[in-house]
């Protein structure tokens, strides 16, 4: 069984077949599900101590935190889909 990781940014990486969604932080419903992820202690913050650019939503119900835009990390997961399935 091979694992594929998705660089987040800063040498941090997640597993992609554990990624749900990647989402901008700016929203209201975003920031209420990162406050959760928070208080529940199921937030990783992966931003380095930079400015949060993308929220990850994880399929074991984690919230990851990156300083990486949300567009790029996406470009990340399409390529690496296709690299799976070619």
């Amino acid at each position: 069984m091979s694992y594929i990781l998705l660089n987040i940014g800063f040498g941090n990486s997640v597993l992609a077949d554990e990624v749900i969604a990647i989402l901008a932080p700016n929203s209201s419903p975003i920031k209420r599900l990162r406050e959760e992820a928070k208080d529940e202690k199921r937030l990783l913050d992966a931003t380095h101590g930079r400015k949060t650019r993308s929220v990850i939503v994880l399929k074991t119900n984690h919230i990851v935190l990156s300083a990486t835009q949300a567009d790029t990390i996406s470009q990340r997961f399409k390529v690496l889909n296709e690299k799976e399935n070619s």
